[in-house]
């Protein structure tokens, strides 16, 4: 049988390719794999993640001066939002204008040596929002400051509600009225930065989509209600992998389901999402709708979202008819008037228990009945719901085991606490599939995610891209769809290698090449140079004898491992290359691959290591130089020289570290899945059947089915740091209560006590 052919590398972020690693430049001389990639004009999976960070700085950066200017107006947070969204949305809609501009004026037709002029029409083809001159964002920006910004502002968003139908009486207008002039020139100006003019790809987007969250964070609406996490979006989106029809969600909130699931379908499956997907929403907020729209408008999408509360009304009268379902309803409501509901078409298992003042005492299943009946015969549906309706008992019980018994139960997903910015409470994404192949009958995959994730914020979890991937992973071995597992397999690997050569060349978001390993020696060289005047200067034997001789022993170790690291990567590539595309091979290279990871993961402390020494080194030369007076010594060189060795510093332990992190990320899948098929992991994964679900009182919990996960190190934490974090809260601590001392000590004084 012949060896497969390796196929391209599959990514979220882009479509990669393997790497040769005997490509030559003109002159026949070897060249790296970063080099390869761009000899092929592609773009290195590590630079882009640097060009990911790098948007994040931005986002970060633009919310900070748009949070900072609601201090200059008399709007709180849950009535500034709402404005903010609006300059978001409109600073993104020029953006895709401008993008498609051009492309779509050479090919526009002439008459008479005149070409025509440009029309609604034309960019709605390319998925792009038409703007008249005075809409246009740089028009905006650049009014004097003798204009009424809030006027122009206002124009701007009717004449686009002109052109627009289903934006008309949606775009904030009159919210910018009690804004200052000079309040709308800084945040027009801020939203506008010249990095951000020649982005490719979907970059407001994303600063729409982060907006959001932080609103969101702040409960500035509707208690923050109206926003799902994109990770847990993301990765209902991903399992469900819509291709073409009817997405509805019954409870869309600011249709963040909608922009993943057009995603998958524009990013993953190269259709149009505008031509394959149609969306229909239910929300009952006109606030939450209106951001709905706009979210959708951002990302070149239209949809049909109607005021109503779903418990009681139907609009879009899609009973059977959706080919997917994906929500995050609100959890736990006891107020649904049970008369009202009990002889809705939608709830087919009947109502669950009713309290005796005539109220649904829970309403998790009737949205999940809701959501099962909407779904056509082959229809998928995934939602987020409260962790207690898996097990709940009573008149919920009685519903969970019909639901059971239909067999379109396909996939329960626990998610830890602190997933969400308004609620900390664990929560399952449930997966029902109308349409599931004979295989999967009478059986439910119990999947307990909870023990994946990372730490945002001391408060907020979610997933990495790779995290969700290996996610996803699971789904596709339970679906036998082990080409997509062994492809990111594959890419795990191709990325720790390209992460390795990039500790050696690499590129900055200018353009210009980095070499972060190199420019690190590079740093303490020069910081040598800059301190050695000085030592010579000293007696031999000194207190300056001891650091410096555990100095030049840390400097020649590295030296030596950073040569055997390089040389390991070389190594690494020539067998990825060579290895066949079969699980059994990709399994051993993950294996041969381990001392390369521990090798980064070495280097990191190293490289912490010979800094700390030469700082020690320079903190004794400092005090030899307060007993010594000496023209060897700058301060001024020797500081500016020390700063610019622990930046880079900074840059080669980041680098070193997506070496060991994504050799990890394929260590995890090969690991627990060895033969690339679907099995039981301890505290993970289970495929479970509906006799075993009956003996357990028909719970849908993972975690009382897969058991308990084996305890893991966290490789991340960092012993130093967290002692310097409660070093440094501790001295807080102890100031403010020095501080509130003397406030109490005052206070009985002039109290005559």
């Amino acid at each position: 049988m012949p060896t497969p052919v390796r196929p391209p590398i599959a990514s979220f972020v882009q479509i990669g390719f393997p790497l040769a690693n005997n490509q030559t430049d003109a002159l026949g001389q070897q060249i790296s794999p970063i080099t390869a990639l761009k000899k092929n004009n592609r773009t290195p999976n590590s630079v882009i993640m640097a060009q990911l960070e790098h948007i994040e700085a931005i986002e970060k950066r633009l919310w900070s001066a748009a949070d900072t200017l609601r201090a200059n107006s008399n709007y709180a947070s849950n009535e500034y939002f709402m404005p903010v969204m609006g300059l978001i949305f409109l600073r993104h809609a020029y953006s895709r204008f401008l993008n498609v501009k051009d492309r779509i004026e050479a090919n526009l037709p002439t008459r008479g040596g005149k070409r025509r002029a440009l029309s609604k029409e034309d960019f709605s083809q390319q998925g792009a929002i038409f703007l008249q001159p005075k809409a246009q964002f740089d028009h905006l920006v650049g009014l004097p400051d003798n204009e009424q910004r809030a006027e122009a502002i206002i124009k701007a968003m009717e004449s686009i509600e002109r052109d627009y139908e289903n934006l008309r009486g949606i775009l904030p207008k009159s919210e910018y009225q009690d804004l200052s002039n000079d309040t709308l020139g800084q945040l027009l100006r801020q939203l506008n930065p010249d990095e951000l003019k020649n982005v490719k790809g979907d970059v407001f987007g994303r600063i729409y989509e982060y907006f959001l969250t932080q609103f969101a964070d702040q409960k500035a609406h509707d208690g923050g209600e109206f926003f799902t996490p994109i990770s847990l979006v993301s990765l209902i989106a991903h399992v469900l992998d819509p291709i073409s029809g009817t997405i509805l969600d019954p409870a869309c909130g600011s249709g963040g389901m909608f922009v993943q699931g057009a995603r998958i379908v524009g990013e993953e499956h190269g259709a149009n999402p505008t031509e394959k997907l149609s969306f229909r929403g239910l929300e009952k907020n006109q606030t939450t709708i209106r951001l709905a729209k706009m979210n959708l408008a951002v990302h070149g999408l239209e949809g049909d979202i109607q005021k109503a509360i779903t418990y009681y009304e139907d609009p879009h009268a899609l009973l059977g008819k959706a080919h997917y379902l994906m929500a995050n309803p609100p959890f736990n409501v006891d107020e649904i008037d049970a008369d009202k509901v009990k002889s809705d078409p939608r709830l087919p298992f009947g109502l669950p228990s009713v309290n005796k003042k005539g109220k649904v005492g829970n309403g998790n299943y009737v949205w999940i009945s809701y959501f099962y009946s909407y779904l056509n015969e082959t229809g998928r549906a995934g939602f987020v719901m409260s962790s207690q309706a898996s097990s709940a008992g009573g008149g919920e019980a009685s519903v969970r085991q019909k639901l059971i018994e239909t067999n379109a139960v396909d996939i329960m997903i626990a998610i830890r606490s602190n997933f969400f910015y308004t609620r900390s409470v664990p929560c399952e994404l449930w997966f029902l599939d109308r349409g599931k192949p004979k295989q999967h009958q009478d059986k439910v995959l119990m999947l307990d995610a909870r023990n994946v994730y990372r730490q945002v914020t001391r408060k907020i979890y979610d997933f990495s891209p790779e995290q969700q991937q290996n996610l996803l992973a699971i789904v596709w071995l339970y679906r036998s769809e082990t080409d997509r597992y062994l492809k990111l397999v594959s890419q795990h690997l191709e990325q720790s290698l390209i992460a390795g050569d990039a500790c050696f060349e690499s590129e900055a978001d200018s353009g210009e090449p980095i070499e972060p390993l190199p420019a690190f020696v590079e740093s303490i060289t020069a910081l040598r140079k800059a301190i050695d005047p000085f030592l010579t200067s000293l007696k031999k034997g000194g207190h300056q004898s001891a650091p410096l001789e555990e100095l030049e022993e840390a400097e020649a170790l590295f030296e030596k491992d950073v040569k055997a690291f390089q040389a390991a990567i070389k190594k690494a590539w020539e067998r990825w290359q060579k290895a066949p595309y079969t699980n059994a091979a990709l399994t051993k290279l993950v294996d041969q691959c381990e001392p390369l990871g521990n090798a980064g993961r070495d280097l990191v402390k190293q490289t912490d290591l010979v800094y700390k020494l030469v700082a020690r080194l320079i903190e004794v030369c400092e005090t030899e130089c307060d007993a010594k007076e000496s023209d060897d010594w700058s301060s001024r060189d020797v500081t500016k020289t020390r700063k610019a060795a622990d930046e880079a510093r900074k840059l080669a332990v980041e680098q070193l570290k997506q070496v060991r992190y994504f050799w990890r990320q394929a260590h995890w899948l090969t690991s627990r899945f060895p033969d690339g098929k679907l099995c039981d992991v301890e505290g993970l994964v289970k495929l479970v059947d509906r006799a075993e679900i009956e003996t357990n009182d028909w719970s849908l919990t993972p975690g009382r089915y897969v058991g308990v996960a084996p305890e893991e190190v966290d490789e991340n934490f960092d012993f130093e740091e967290t002692l310097r974090e409660i070093h440094v809260e501790l001295r807080d601590l102890n100031s403010e209560a020095q501080t509130l001392a003397k406030f109490i000590q005052k206070n009985f004084e002039e109290l005559g006590i």
